[in-house]
């Protein structure tokens, strides 16, 4: 059932995420992150004057058939505030990390190959390429097995990437969750670290990849965040 809970001061930035976040979701088929149905974005909509919000895709539902009208809006808690259609069953992982983690604006979780493939193997990926110092500052994680459904994949990214200045996290037998600034810095997050899982992976078939020392990684980390494009 439809419920229009959201308030009157947040309309117009809630439908702008919607609008963000539908779009956002054609990145991920387009990145060949995710197949059918799998995978999601989410972004959260602040209030100044009360709870935040966000805004999620719904479960189940093909990317073809993605629009701003079909996202979901739920609250921190993970209830739905406004819909006719069941939030992914993600919500709740993505719920925690907005209410543990203010810093954060945007979720995503893939079932992209190479990065679920590291997190079958319950293994982080070394940081032996200069972009994953760049984008990740060091190597990305690896958090703990959860059961879907509850905010037990929530709890484990939080305490993972609370101590990493990665934006990635391999759930172990999962798959990988992102995180930004807004949405669309989450996706590039999971498009660079499939783009690294790969790379390391064919690497790895070649021989042992090299490390990176650790002042190499805080120097390239901190260029790249401070310094490089435009501001």
């Amino acid at each position: 059932m439809s419920t229009t809970q959201v308030p009157a001061s947040l309309r117009a930035a809630v439908d702008a995420a919607k609008e963000r976040v539908a779009a956002l979701h054609a990145e991920l088929p387009r990145w060949e992150l995710v197949v059918w149905t799998a995978g999601n974005v989410s972004e959260r909509v602040s209030n100044p004057d009360g709870e935040d919000l966000l805004v999620i895709k719904p479960s189940g539902v093909a990317y073809d058939d993605i629009t701003p009208g079909s996202m979901v809006v739920c609250d921190l808690d993970a209830n739905l505030v406004e819909g006719d259609r069941s939030p992914s069953s993600d919500t709740a992982a993505h719920a925690y990390v907005y209410r543990h983690m203010p810093e954060v604006g945007g979720v995503v979780h893939t079932h992209s190959t190479y990065a679920t493939a590291w997190a079958a193997r319950g293994e982080a990926i070394p940081c032996v390429l200069t972009m994953m110092a760049d984008e990740f500052g060091g190597p990305i994680p690896v958090g703990p097995f959860a059961i879907i459904g509850d905010d037990s994949i929530g709890r484990g990214i939080v305490e993972t990437l609370s101590s990493s200045r990665s934006p990635a996290v391999l759930m172990q037998n999962h798959g990988p969750f992102t995180i930004g600034s807004d949405a669309r810095a989450a996706v590039k997050a999971a498009v660079m670290a499939e783009e690294v899982a790969r790379t390391v992976h064919v690497s790895r078939q070649l021989g042992e990849p090299l490390p990176i020392a650790s002042e190499h990684v805080d120097s390239l980390y901190a260029r790249y965040q401070n310094v490089y494009g435009q501001h």
